[in-house]
């Protein structure tokens, strides 16, 4: 069992953009989430999710950051506010039922987060978070957008970086 998920919440430098990948400790993903936690880069050290210090939140939740973590105010968002959103959005997906109870402990989550370098507001940065990872992990056990959904789409490309003058 393995489940990839997306979500973006918010607008703006406070916006948030959650990729999520949940699948067992001894298959590919849990593979995955070993190999990343034991090869950091500069700028780009993954980190587990904690709750509060000493608890980490369960399934065990990799933290990476898509964005290069260069300044005190970018790397303290990601840390702080970011962590706990990410943190609260694992737990709540785990207490609706979206992440199986039963499966806690065979199971880890690997969450690539996008915070913005220039991102100004910690309880944004948290609120987005926490929505983003919980609607991410809802897209992914529901296997969301459906096949149908992306292909209506297909005409019209959008994101926070590209809206086309003319889609036709």
């Amino acid at each position: 069992m393995s489940h990839i998920g997306e979500a973006c919440v918010g607008e703006g430098v406070n916006a948030a953009h959650v990729n999520t990948i949940l699948g067992s400790r001894g298959g590919p993903v849990g593979t995955a989430w070993m190999t990343a936690l034991a090869t950091p880069s500069e700028g780009h050290a993954s980190f587990v999710a904690c709750l509060q210090p000493n608890m980490a939140v369960k399934p065990p939740t990799l933290i990476v950051s898509k964005a290069t973590t260069a300044t005190p105010r970018h790397q303290h968002l990601l840390w702080g506010a970011g962590q706990a959103g990410v943190a609260q959005g694992v737990l709540r997906a785990v207490a609706e039922g979206l992440v199986p109870r039963a499966e806690i402990d065979d199971l880890v989550l690997i969450c690539a987060l996008w915070i913005n370098p220039e991102a100004s507001d910690a309880d944004l940065v948290y609120k987005n978070n926490a929505e983003a990872t919980y609607l991410a992990l809802r897209n992914g056990q529901k296997a969301l957008p459906t096949l149908d959904d992306v292909l209506a789409a297909r005409g019209h490309p959008i994101n926070s970086y590209y809206q086309p003058q003319d889609a036709s």
